[in-house]
């Protein structure tokens, strides 16, 4: 693996290369092909992944103290539990199946008031685990307060395209890392962003290369910065 953009050596110790430079810190880590494909055929981002791409994702998980995900993305990918809590975000309160048998406090629900799920999922998952925030839509912003509020404060988004969308409208993202990768897929398959248009600038980080996948690391500029 070859830093092209970066601290020399880091790559040596990708924990310490993915370092988030502060606490709470929220960052997404997504992934596409090189032309714009966050999925393969099948609807799902882990066909279009590899190794290197999963040397990282296990390394941003390893650091975060919580993993935050939409509802179908961990349908589409099936997300079962992990050993980092698992906050899913859902504007219908709809825990995903392979996540209904897992420990008490392994998955938390971010959901809004109108949800008609919410009696269920607080059934599933415990009345504390269920967050509303929010009337008609999560609040992403308060989200990310209640999560650092509770002892959370390294957060990982893992999509989808709509949630990455909502996080970056709100202003809470702090962070992108994208992998991409040597492939072309045609097809109409999602955009690593999906949603009403946004334009919001990213200052390049940091950038790995190995055998043509590109991974890199940027910040999202606060806001009014040139």
């Amino acid at each position: 693996m070859r830093v092209l953009i970066g601290p020399a050596g880091g790559e040596s110790d990708l924990a310490a290369f993915y370092a988030a430079p502060r606490s709470p810190w929220l960052r997404v880590n997504m992934i596409s092909t090189l032309d714009g494909s966050a999925t393969g055929e099948d609807g799902r981002s882990g066909s279009i992944n590899n190794a290197v791409d999963k040397r990282v994702f296990d390394t941003l998980r390893g650091l975060a103290d919580a993993i935050v995900v939409g509802a179908g993305t961990a349908r589409a990918e099936g997300y079962g539990p992990a050993d980092r809590p698992i906050v899913i975000v859902s504007r219908r309160a709809d825990v995903p199946p392979l996540l209904r048998g897992a420990e008490a406090g392994r998955v938390l629900m971010a959901t809004c008031s109108t949800a008609p799920g919410v009696t269920q999922a607080r059934a599933l998952l415990g009345a504390n685990q269920v967050l509303v925030l929010g009337e008609d839509a999560v609040d992403l912003g308060a989200l990310r307060s209640e999560l650092v509020a509770r002892g959370f404060v390294q957060l990982l988004g893992e999509g989808g395209p709509h949630l990455l969308r909502g996080l970056l409208a709100q202003g809470v993202a702090d962070e992108l890392t994208a992998t991409i990768v040597p492939r072309l897929v045609a097809g109409d398959g999602p955009r690593i962003t999906q949603g009403d248009p946004l334009d919001v600038p990213l200052t390049l980080h940091s950038l790995l290369e190995e055998d043509g996948t590109l991974l890199g690391r940027w910040l999202v500029r606060p806001q009014g910065s040139a």
